[in-house]
Protein backbone atom coordinates (compact mmCIF):
# COMPACT_ATOMS: atom_id res chain seq x y z
CA UNK A 1 0.00 0.00 0.00
CA UNK A 2 1.44 3.26 -0.97
CA UNK A 3 1.52 6.18 1.50
CA UNK A 4 2.49 9.70 1.03
CA UNK A 5 5.29 10.73 3.85
CA UNK A 6 4.34 12.23 6.94
CA UNK A 7 6.43 13.19 10.59
CA UNK A 8 8.27 10.61 11.85
CA UNK A 9 7.65 8.84 14.60
CA UNK A 10 10.72 10.09 16.67
CA UNK A 11 10.34 13.65 15.90
CA UNK A 12 6.46 13.41 16.98
CA UNK A 13 7.80 11.97 20.37
CA UNK A 14 10.67 14.88 20.21
CA UNK A 15 8.23 17.82 19.92
CA UNK A 16 5.85 16.20 22.14
CA UNK A 17 8.81 15.65 25.11
CA UNK A 18 9.55 19.63 23.92
CA UNK A 19 6.02 20.57 24.30
CA UNK A 20 5.30 19.07 27.91
CA UNK A 21 8.52 20.62 29.27
CA UNK A 22 7.75 24.15 27.76
CA UNK A 23 4.24 23.47 29.46
CA UNK A 24 5.69 22.44 32.63
CA UNK A 25 8.13 25.56 32.72
CA UNK A 26 5.04 27.63 31.84
CA UNK A 27 3.19 26.26 34.69
CA UNK A 28 5.84 26.92 37.28
CA UNK A 29 5.99 30.37 36.37
CA UNK A 30 3.09 31.17 36.63
CA UNK A 31 2.62 29.48 39.50
CA UNK A 32 5.80 31.81 40.92
CA UNK A 33 3.75 34.52 39.94
CA UNK A 34 0.21 33.70 41.81
CA UNK A 35 1.95 32.51 44.40
CA UNK A 36 4.82 34.75 45.46
CA UNK A 37 5.10 38.14 42.98
CA UNK A 38 1.31 39.15 43.40
CA UNK A 39 1.72 39.78 46.77
CA UNK A 40 4.15 42.08 46.21
CA UNK A 41 3.13 45.64 46.33
CA UNK A 42 3.15 47.50 42.79
CA UNK A 43 3.93 51.14 44.78
CA UNK A 44 6.52 52.73 46.51
CA UNK A 45 5.56 52.19 50.58
CA UNK A 46 7.01 54.50 53.62
CA UNK A 47 8.77 52.62 56.46
CA UNK A 48 9.69 53.75 59.90
CA UNK A 49 13.45 53.94 60.05
CA UNK A 50 13.39 52.62 63.68
CA UNK A 51 11.71 49.49 61.89
CA UNK A 52 14.81 48.66 59.82
CA UNK A 53 17.58 50.48 59.45
CA UNK A 54 18.56 49.69 56.14
CA UNK A 55 17.83 47.46 52.86
CA UNK A 56 15.18 48.31 49.97
CA UNK A 57 11.75 47.44 49.72
CA UNK A 58 11.26 45.99 46.30
CA UNK A 59 7.52 46.44 44.31
CA UNK A 60 6.20 44.74 41.60
CA UNK A 61 7.22 46.57 38.68
CA UNK A 62 11.63 46.27 39.50
CA UNK A 63 10.66 42.68 40.38
CA UNK A 64 9.35 41.94 37.08
CA UNK A 65 11.96 44.00 34.93
CA UNK A 66 14.52 41.94 36.55
CA UNK A 67 12.54 38.35 36.56
CA UNK A 68 10.94 38.34 32.85
CA UNK A 69 14.20 38.61 30.97
CA UNK A 70 15.52 35.40 33.11
CA UNK A 71 12.51 34.14 32.93
CA UNK A 72 12.49 34.18 29.01
CA UNK A 73 16.04 32.58 28.93
CA UNK A 74 14.87 29.91 30.82
CA UNK A 75 11.76 28.84 28.23
CA UNK A 76 14.31 29.55 25.43
CA UNK A 77 17.01 26.84 27.52
CA UNK A 78 14.03 24.33 28.51
CA UNK A 79 12.75 24.60 24.55
CA UNK A 80 16.51 23.56 23.11
CA UNK A 81 16.90 21.00 26.18
CA UNK A 82 13.88 19.00 25.32
CA UNK A 83 14.35 19.09 21.61
CA UNK A 84 17.55 17.29 22.18
CA UNK A 85 16.67 15.24 25.20
CA UNK A 86 13.58 14.45 23.42
CA UNK A 87 15.39 13.36 20.09
CA UNK A 88 18.13 11.60 22.28
CA UNK A 89 15.70 9.44 24.69
CA UNK A 90 13.26 9.05 21.48
CA UNK A 91 15.86 7.69 19.24
CA UNK A 92 16.86 5.20 22.48
CA UNK A 93 12.81 3.95 22.96
CA UNK A 94 12.34 3.30 18.87
CA UNK A 95 15.55 1.53 18.77
CA UNK A 96 13.89 -1.97 19.01
CA UNK A 97 11.00 -1.01 16.98
CA UNK A 98 13.85 -0.34 14.09
CA UNK A 99 15.56 -4.25 14.27
CA UNK A 100 11.80 -5.32 14.62
CA UNK A 101 10.76 -3.51 11.41
CA UNK A 102 13.95 -4.65 9.47
CA UNK A 103 13.33 -8.02 10.58
CA UNK A 104 9.49 -7.66 9.05
CA UNK A 105 11.62 -7.04 5.94
CA UNK A 106 13.86 -9.34 6.05
CA UNK A 107 11.12 -11.71 6.38
CA UNK A 108 9.04 -10.24 3.23
CA UNK A 109 11.56 -11.33 0.95
CA UNK A 110 11.32 -14.66 2.19
CA UNK A 111 13.92 -15.54 4.23
CA UNK A 112 11.73 -16.97 7.67
CA UNK A 113 14.91 -18.05 9.29
CA UNK A 114 15.56 -14.38 10.82
CA UNK A 115 15.02 -13.54 14.49
CA UNK A 116 15.23 -10.83 15.89
CA UNK A 117 15.85 -12.05 19.78
CA UNK A 118 15.90 -8.88 21.47
CA UNK A 119 17.62 -8.67 24.63
CA UNK A 120 16.49 -7.28 27.94
CA UNK A 121 14.00 -7.60 30.42
CA UNK A 122 10.22 -7.89 29.63
CA UNK A 123 8.34 -4.87 28.18
CA UNK A 124 6.09 -3.95 25.79
CA UNK A 125 8.93 -3.74 23.13
CA UNK A 126 10.22 -7.48 24.34
CA UNK A 127 6.90 -8.42 24.35
CA UNK A 128 6.29 -7.18 20.48
CA UNK A 129 9.54 -9.29 19.41
CA UNK A 130 9.12 -11.94 20.65
CA UNK A 131 5.70 -12.75 19.52
CA UNK A 132 7.32 -11.73 16.26
CA UNK A 133 10.06 -14.50 16.57
CA UNK A 134 7.71 -16.94 17.56
CA UNK A 135 5.28 -16.11 14.44
CA UNK A 136 8.42 -16.76 12.10
CA UNK A 137 9.34 -20.03 13.76
CA UNK A 138 5.77 -21.20 12.97
CA UNK A 139 5.90 -19.82 9.32
CA UNK A 140 8.66 -21.37 9.08
CA UNK A 141 8.06 -24.75 10.36
CA UNK A 142 4.63 -24.38 8.17
CA UNK A 143 6.06 -23.39 5.11
CA UNK A 144 9.09 -26.07 5.41
CA UNK A 145 5.80 -28.83 6.20
CA UNK A 146 4.24 -27.65 3.24
CA UNK A 147 7.08 -28.08 1.04
CA UNK A 148 7.45 -31.62 2.40
CA UNK A 149 3.47 -32.39 1.66
CA UNK A 150 3.79 -30.44 -1.59
CA UNK A 151 7.07 -33.31 -3.08
CA UNK A 152 5.61 -36.09 -1.14
CA UNK A 153 2.09 -35.22 -3.06
CA UNK A 154 3.83 -35.12 -6.38
CA UNK A 155 5.47 -38.12 -5.72
CA UNK A 156 2.14 -39.64 -4.49
CA UNK A 157 -0.02 -38.89 -7.68
CA UNK A 158 2.79 -39.53 -10.21
CA UNK A 159 3.00 -43.11 -8.85
CA UNK A 160 -0.52 -44.30 -10.24
CA UNK A 161 0.15 -42.26 -13.09
CA UNK A 162 3.71 -43.51 -14.13
CA UNK A 163 1.65 -47.13 -13.64
CA UNK A 164 -1.01 -46.51 -15.66
CA UNK A 165 0.85 -45.64 -18.19
CA UNK A 166 3.41 -48.17 -17.78
CA UNK A 167 0.21 -50.74 -18.29
CA UNK A 168 -1.03 -49.09 -21.40
CA UNK A 169 2.37 -48.91 -22.72
CA UNK A 170 2.54 -52.26 -22.46
CA UNK A 171 -1.04 -53.04 -23.58
CA UNK A 172 -0.31 -51.17 -27.03
CA UNK A 173 2.53 -53.03 -27.33
CA UNK A 174 1.07 -56.36 -26.70
CA UNK A 175 -2.25 -56.51 -28.74
CA UNK A 176 -2.76 -60.25 -27.63
CA UNK A 177 -2.66 -59.52 -23.78
CA UNK A 178 -5.81 -60.20 -21.96
CA UNK A 179 -7.51 -56.71 -21.60
CA UNK A 180 -9.21 -57.79 -19.07
CA UNK A 181 -6.21 -58.04 -16.79
CA UNK A 182 -5.02 -54.53 -17.70
CA UNK A 183 -8.48 -53.06 -16.90
CA UNK A 184 -8.75 -54.58 -13.39
CA UNK A 185 -4.99 -53.57 -12.64
CA UNK A 186 -5.73 -49.86 -14.05
CA UNK A 187 -9.19 -49.79 -12.23
CA UNK A 188 -7.21 -50.38 -9.19
CA UNK A 189 -4.44 -47.74 -9.90
CA UNK A 190 -6.95 -45.67 -10.54
CA UNK A 191 -9.12 -46.13 -7.56
CA UNK A 192 -5.80 -45.31 -4.95
CA UNK A 193 -5.17 -41.88 -7.51
CA UNK A 194 -8.91 -40.66 -6.50
CA UNK A 195 -8.84 -41.88 -2.68
CA UNK A 196 -5.62 -39.64 -2.58
CA UNK A 197 -7.22 -36.99 -4.06
CA UNK A 198 -10.01 -37.00 -1.65
CA UNK A 199 -7.83 -36.88 1.14
CA UNK A 200 -5.86 -34.03 0.08
CA UNK A 201 -9.24 -32.58 -0.28
CA UNK A 202 -10.45 -33.55 3.10
CA UNK A 203 -7.20 -32.01 4.55
CA UNK A 204 -7.17 -28.29 2.60
CA UNK A 205 -11.37 -28.73 4.08
CA UNK A 206 -10.13 -29.06 7.61
CA UNK A 207 -7.12 -26.89 7.41
CA UNK A 208 -9.07 -23.60 6.32
CA UNK A 209 -11.49 -24.66 8.87
CA UNK A 210 -14.77 -24.02 6.46
CA UNK A 211 -17.13 -25.96 8.17
CA UNK A 212 -20.29 -25.33 10.44
CA UNK A 213 -20.38 -26.37 13.97
CA UNK A 214 -22.73 -28.94 14.99
CA UNK A 215 -23.78 -31.26 18.15
CA UNK A 216 -22.31 -34.31 17.79
CA UNK A 217 -21.88 -37.11 20.22
CA UNK A 218 -18.69 -38.84 19.24
CA UNK A 219 -19.78 -42.14 20.75
CA UNK A 220 -22.07 -42.70 18.31
CA UNK A 221 -19.58 -41.44 15.93
CA UNK A 222 -17.56 -44.18 16.97
CA UNK A 223 -20.57 -47.24 16.77
CA UNK A 224 -20.91 -45.82 13.32
CA UNK A 225 -16.87 -45.96 12.46
CA UNK A 226 -16.68 -50.02 13.85
CA UNK A 227 -20.29 -50.86 12.10
CA UNK A 228 -18.52 -50.07 8.94
CA UNK A 229 -15.18 -51.72 9.11
CA UNK A 230 -16.17 -54.74 10.79
CA UNK A 231 -16.05 -56.79 7.68
CA UNK A 232 -12.80 -55.86 7.47
CA UNK A 233 -12.03 -56.04 11.04
CA UNK A 234 -13.37 -59.95 10.70
CA UNK A 235 -11.35 -60.44 7.47
CA UNK A 236 -8.21 -59.90 9.20
CA UNK A 237 -8.84 -61.43 12.75
CA UNK A 238 -9.72 -58.14 14.80
CA UNK A 239 -11.91 -57.92 17.34
CA UNK A 240 -13.44 -55.01 18.75
CA UNK A 241 -13.91 -54.25 22.69
CA UNK A 242 -16.08 -50.85 23.13
CA UNK A 243 -17.61 -48.72 26.27
CA UNK A 244 -17.83 -45.13 27.07
CA UNK A 245 -20.36 -42.66 28.16
CA UNK A 246 -22.30 -40.28 25.98
CA UNK A 247 -19.61 -37.12 24.63
CA UNK A 248 -21.13 -34.35 23.17
CA UNK A 249 -19.18 -32.09 21.75
CA UNK A 250 -19.28 -28.94 19.21
CA UNK A 251 -18.25 -29.73 15.68
CA UNK A 252 -18.80 -31.05 11.96
CA UNK A 253 -20.38 -34.15 11.93
CA UNK A 254 -18.80 -35.49 8.48
CA UNK A 255 -15.12 -34.14 9.46
CA UNK A 256 -15.35 -36.11 13.07
CA UNK A 257 -17.07 -39.36 11.12
CA UNK A 258 -14.06 -39.30 9.16
CA UNK A 259 -11.43 -38.75 12.38
CA UNK A 260 -13.26 -41.51 13.80
CA UNK A 261 -12.99 -43.86 11.16
CA UNK A 262 -9.69 -43.03 10.12
CA UNK A 263 -8.82 -44.08 13.86
CA UNK A 264 -10.44 -47.19 13.79
CA UNK A 265 -9.22 -48.31 10.31
CA UNK A 266 -5.35 -47.09 11.26
CA UNK A 267 -6.35 -50.23 14.42
CA UNK A 268 -7.28 -52.77 12.54
CA UNK A 269 -5.04 -52.49 9.64
CA UNK A 270 -1.85 -52.10 11.38
CA UNK A 271 -2.55 -55.03 14.07
CA UNK A 272 -1.12 -58.51 14.50
CA UNK A 273 -1.38 -61.11 11.82
CA UNK A 274 -3.77 -62.57 13.26
CA UNK A 275 -6.12 -62.30 16.54
CA UNK A 276 -5.53 -58.93 17.13
CA UNK A 277 -7.50 -56.27 19.49
CA UNK A 278 -8.82 -52.90 18.96
CA UNK A 279 -9.97 -50.88 22.16
CA UNK A 280 -12.59 -48.26 21.15
CA UNK A 281 -13.11 -45.90 24.49
CA UNK A 282 -15.41 -42.46 24.88
CA UNK A 283 -15.30 -40.66 28.08
CA UNK A 284 -16.38 -37.81 29.35
CA UNK A 285 -14.66 -34.87 31.60
CA UNK A 286 -15.58 -31.58 33.01
CA UNK A 287 -14.72 -29.06 30.30
CA UNK A 288 -13.49 -31.91 27.36
CA UNK A 289 -14.86 -34.92 26.14
CA UNK A 290 -12.06 -38.04 24.74
CA UNK A 291 -12.45 -40.89 22.02
CA UNK A 292 -9.37 -42.97 22.39
CA UNK A 293 -8.44 -46.25 20.34
CA UNK A 294 -5.83 -48.31 21.16
CA UNK A 295 -4.73 -51.72 19.21
CA UNK A 296 -2.29 -54.39 19.64
CA UNK A 297 0.58 -54.74 17.33
CA UNK A 298 4.25 -54.46 16.80
CA UNK A 299 6.58 -52.47 19.79
CA UNK A 300 6.91 -48.50 18.67
CA UNK A 301 9.07 -46.42 20.08
CA UNK A 302 8.01 -42.97 21.13
CA UNK A 303 10.00 -41.43 18.33
CA UNK A 304 8.03 -43.48 16.23
CA UNK A 305 4.66 -42.89 17.48
CA UNK A 306 5.27 -39.31 17.19
CA UNK A 307 6.72 -39.45 13.47
CA UNK A 308 2.76 -41.50 12.48
CA UNK A 309 0.61 -37.87 12.58
CA UNK A 310 3.11 -36.59 9.72
CA UNK A 311 1.21 -36.74 5.88
CA UNK A 312 2.57 -40.18 3.75
CA UNK A 313 3.60 -41.88 6.68
CA UNK A 314 2.25 -45.36 6.77
CA UNK A 315 3.54 -47.02 10.57
CA UNK A 316 7.01 -48.52 10.35
CA UNK A 317 7.13 -48.84 6.96
CA UNK A 318 6.04 -47.30 3.59
CA UNK A 319 4.41 -50.35 2.59
CA UNK A 320 1.57 -50.64 0.07
CA UNK A 321 -1.42 -53.40 0.74
CA UNK A 322 -5.14 -53.97 -0.26
CA UNK A 323 -5.93 -51.65 2.69
CA UNK A 324 -3.09 -49.42 3.81
CA UNK A 325 -4.46 -46.15 2.63
CA UNK A 326 -2.57 -43.45 0.85
CA UNK A 327 -0.60 -42.14 4.24
CA UNK A 328 -2.20 -39.67 5.04
CA UNK A 329 -5.22 -41.38 7.96
CA UNK A 330 -3.49 -40.15 11.44
CA UNK A 331 -2.54 -36.42 9.27
CA UNK A 332 -5.83 -36.16 8.83
CA UNK A 333 -7.19 -37.10 12.15
CA UNK A 334 -4.55 -34.52 13.25
CA UNK A 335 -5.44 -31.90 11.21
CA UNK A 336 -9.35 -32.25 12.01
CA UNK A 337 -8.64 -32.57 15.60
CA UNK A 338 -6.46 -29.14 15.88
CA UNK A 339 -9.69 -27.86 13.57
CA UNK A 340 -12.22 -28.52 16.24
CA UNK A 341 -9.21 -27.19 18.92
CA UNK A 342 -8.70 -30.55 20.36
CA UNK A 343 -5.23 -32.38 20.75
CA UNK A 344 -4.37 -35.34 19.51
CA UNK A 345 -1.70 -37.81 22.06
CA UNK A 346 0.01 -41.07 20.76
CA UNK A 347 1.41 -43.22 22.95
CA UNK A 348 3.03 -46.55 22.38
CA UNK A 349 1.78 -49.52 24.14
CA UNK A 350 4.33 -51.64 26.35
CA UNK A 351 3.09 -54.59 25.04
CA UNK A 352 2.74 -53.72 21.46
CA UNK A 353 0.42 -51.18 19.30
CA UNK A 354 -0.76 -47.56 20.14
CA UNK A 355 -2.92 -45.55 22.54
CA UNK A 356 -4.48 -42.55 20.64
CA UNK A 357 -6.66 -40.41 22.26
CA UNK A 358 -8.23 -37.32 20.82
CA UNK A 359 -9.29 -34.32 23.39
CA UNK A 360 -12.41 -32.15 22.22
CA UNK A 361 -14.06 -29.42 24.08
CA UNK A 362 -17.45 -30.66 25.49
CA UNK A 363 -20.62 -28.94 24.21
CA UNK A 364 -22.04 -26.75 26.93
CA UNK A 365 -25.86 -27.86 27.92
CA UNK A 366 -28.01 -26.61 25.05
CA UNK A 367 -25.33 -25.83 22.54
CA UNK A 368 -26.32 -26.84 18.87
Amino acid sequence: MDRRPGVSVRLKLTLSYAGFLMIAGVLLLGAVWVFLLRYVPDRAMLKNPDDRPDGVFPIRSVLLDVFAPRAAAVLVFLLFFGLLGGWILAGRMLAPLTRIADATRTATKGSLSHRIRLPGRKDEFRELADAFDAMLARLEAHVAEQQRFAANASHELRTPLAVSKALLDVARADPDQDPGEVIDRLHAVNTRAIDLTEALLLLSHADQRSFTRERVDLSLLAEEAIETLLPLAEKRGVTFETSGDITPTLGSHALLLQLTTNLVHNAIVHNLPEQGTVWVDTGARPDTVVLTVENTGEKLTPQQASTLTERFQRGTERVHTDHAGVGLGLAIVKTITHAHDGTLTLTPRPDGGIRIAVELPAATPGAT
